[in-house]
């Protein structure tokens, strides 16, 4: 499976992507359930808050057809040094974070960025830019795999989640 972009993508559910392992998943396994897609380091000043913020999301709403996708991304200040796979899966287990379903590491920017996310930025623009700014941007999508909300770095992930609610009840 390559990692080229969808012939003309129509909702995340078109994409494929590798977990941490490199096995090949179809985002379309989601259907009909919000998500939250992060793009997650483990040296960052935002880390803590956000693993443990994202541990209680995915906790509280594990039974209510809510996903947690992490994307694990070493693009900005190289605080995700972790490789894939075990390392990548100790490295969350000794931070207590249970952030959801993990993917291969990706970058977020520029011409090598992963092609969800180049999807992503293009259905949810940045503040001045598209591009992300830093680790732990979030990115909302509805049960129809439309993205319909992004969120700063800064943005915690429990002031995400009366916006989850809201998808819920749609």
């Amino acid at each position: 499976m390559s990692s080229e972009a969808p012939e003309n993508p129509q909702s995340v559910y078109d994409f494929k992507v590798k977990d941490t392992y490199g096995n090949d998943v179809s985002l379309d396994k989601y259907k009909g359930q919000v998500l939250v897609i992060v793009n997650i380091a483990s040296q960052c000043g935002l880390t803590n808050t956000n693993y443990k913020e994202l541990t209680e999301l995915h906790d509280k709403y594990k039974d209510k057809d809510v996903k947690i996708l992490s994307f694990p991304c070493n693009q900005f200040a190289n605080e995700m040094p972790e490789k894939d796979g075990e390392e990548m899966v100790c490295h969350l287990q000794k931070a207590n974070a249970n952030v959801g379903d993990v993917f291969k590491k990706v970058k977020v920017n520029g011409d090598e960025a992963a092609p969800l996310y180049k999807f992503l930025k293009d259905k949810q623009g940045g503040f001045l830019s598209d591009g992300i700014k830093w680790n732990f941007t979030k990115f909302l999508v509805d049960k129809n795999g439309q993205p319909v909300a992004r969120f700063a770095p800064t943005t915690s992930p429990k002031n995400i989640e009366s916006k989850i609610e809201e998808l819920l009840k749609a």
